[in-house]
């Protein structure tokens, strides 16, 4: 009886043995699944925070392409007016320069800056950082005058441009396109153009701004005036159509030197 109440003790404890293992094993068991399963969460949640992060990074890209493209990459055209300071129209242009930040070229017929108002508007020019060049003195055809009578015509609104701004102007847009064969200085760069905006012909502000949004592309120098009520119109609706198209607006001399 003893034996078998000792066989007996004796199966119960390995049963409770039995199930300890068991237990055990089960423990061991599970351990790496949920430990796998915090990972998994865990790494989840850093591929979450690293998708974020791709997010963020491809979106501060692309802010910086666009700022970018906003800058030295666009496309660049100069506006150039000629035959002013107009005392009328000329501080309407500027106002409407100034509000888009645009900055232009105007060559200056030396004796409308002695007309009332001329001097300021010189002035006003070159304080909001628009180029100045010389268009002659009397607006003449420097082709059909001696070397010495040319040299006078420039020099003369040279010295007045000087005066006003305190600085040399190095540019000269001889009017008509036209001078004398010589009279080229080494120190002097005489510009043309390359889109006519023919604004002193039609005086018509749509046909204008057709004719100048058509015809113009990257590089080019628009030629127009401004001494006339349609021009100045016509130029800020050309500066906010191309603008749209991604043109940016520079000074003549950084189309020529840079």
């Amino acid at each position: 009886m003893a034996k078998n109440r000792r066989g007996e003790i004796s199966g119960a404890g390995e049963i409770r043995r039995w199930m300890q293992a068991l237990a055990l094993t089960a423990v061991l068991m599970a351990y790496p699944v949920s430990a796998l399963w915090e990972r998994e969460e865990a790494g989840a949640e850093v591929q979450e925070e690293v998708q974020a992060e791709v997010r963020e990074e491809i979106q501060t890209e692309a802010q910086e392409e666009a700022q970018e493209g906003t800058s030295g990459v666009r496309p660049r055209v100069a506006l150039t007016f000629d035959d002013g300071p107009s005392p009328e129209y000329t501080p309407l242009l500027l106002d409407g320069l100034r509000e888009r930040e645009v900055r232009a070229s105007f060559f200056v017929i030396g004796s409308n800056i002695e007309k009332e108002g001329g001097e300021e508007i010189i002035r006003r020019m070159h304080e909001e950082g628009h180029l100045i060049g010389n268009h002659t003195w009397h607006h003449v055809d420097l082709s059909g005058l001696s070397t010495e009578d040319a040299w006078r015509e420039l020099e003369m609104t040279d010295s007045r441009i000087r005066e006003i701004t305190g600085e040399e102007t190095d540019l000269v847009r001889p009017p008509f396109g036209e001078f004398p064969q010589g009279l080229e200085e080494p120190d002097k760069l005489y510009v043309k153009w390359t889109v006519d905006s023919r604004d002193w012909v039609t005086k018509d502000t749509q046909e204008i701004v057709r004719k100048v949004v058509t015809d113009t592309e990257e590089n080019d120098i628009i030629l127009m005036h401004d001494c006339y009520g349609t021009s100045v119109e016509a130029a800020l609706q050309i500066i906010d159509i191309l603008s749209e198209r991604g043109y940016e607006f520079v000074t003549v001399d950084r189309l020529l030197l840079d």
